[in-house]
């Protein structure tokens, strides 16, 4: 029952919309009607408050990051399921119809509670790429892939193929971004775009 009880609990807190609860009460309105309607950090930015922006980020990383370590400490041995279910609930929240981010921050402290060694490589890939081509998409897909690539690096070869699958479903996300890439239309940050 253990990895049951962990599933659910992770998933509860990965589904905690940082973004639409900071906006709301925050007073910028509902995140879900702005910019992209996409509820994570970059699209809170694009409210102008960058403030919200920064504590989405963190917000969304650190829930990550507590589901596992909660989990694990209630739980042993559940880290697994633990970060799996956080990531869902993050990109599937019940509570918004199961429409929401994209995972990056999420992952970002999912890594770093799994093996901060590599949650230290996600972060630099992430902010390497982010100021060196101010494409939000591009960083953080960067840094999704960057994962199982260094914890395969780093041996961690129980967590590659848990890793394998959330980049996956980062890049899944990010298909419109994509679109965009290709056609040469993506923004850049500090340009407004849906």
């Amino acid at each position: 029952m253990a990895p049951a009880a962990a599933v659910v609990l992770a998933y509860l807190l990965g589904s905690i919309p940082f973004g639409v609860i900071l906006t709301h009460f925050g007073g910028a309105g509902d995140l879900r009607t702005i910019g992209s309607g996409n509820i994570g950090a970059t699209n809170v930015l694009r409210t102008g408050r960058k403030g919200l922006a920064a504590a989405t980020l963190l917000l969304d990383g650190a829930k990550g990051w507590a589901a596992i370590l909660l989990c694990e400490s209630l739980f042993p041995g559940t880290a697994l399921f633990a970060a799996a279910a956080a990531f869902l609930g993050h990109l599937y929240p019940v509570w918004l119809g199961f429409r929401g981010g994209k995972g990056v921050a999420t992952l970002m402290g999912i890594v770093l509670a799994l093996h901060w060694p590599c949650g230290l490589v996600y972060a630099v890939v992430w902010l390497g790429l982010l100021g060196a081509l101010r494409i939000s998409s591009v960083a953080g897909m960067g840094a999704a892939i960057s994962a199982p690539v260094s914890a395969a690096l780093f041996e961690q070869f129980d967590m590659v193929i848990l890793l394998i699958g959330l980049c996956l479903l980062v890049l899944w996300k990010h298909r419109e971004n994509i679109d965009r890439l290709l056609s040469g239309t993506e923004p850049r940050l500090g340009r407004k775009h849906g």
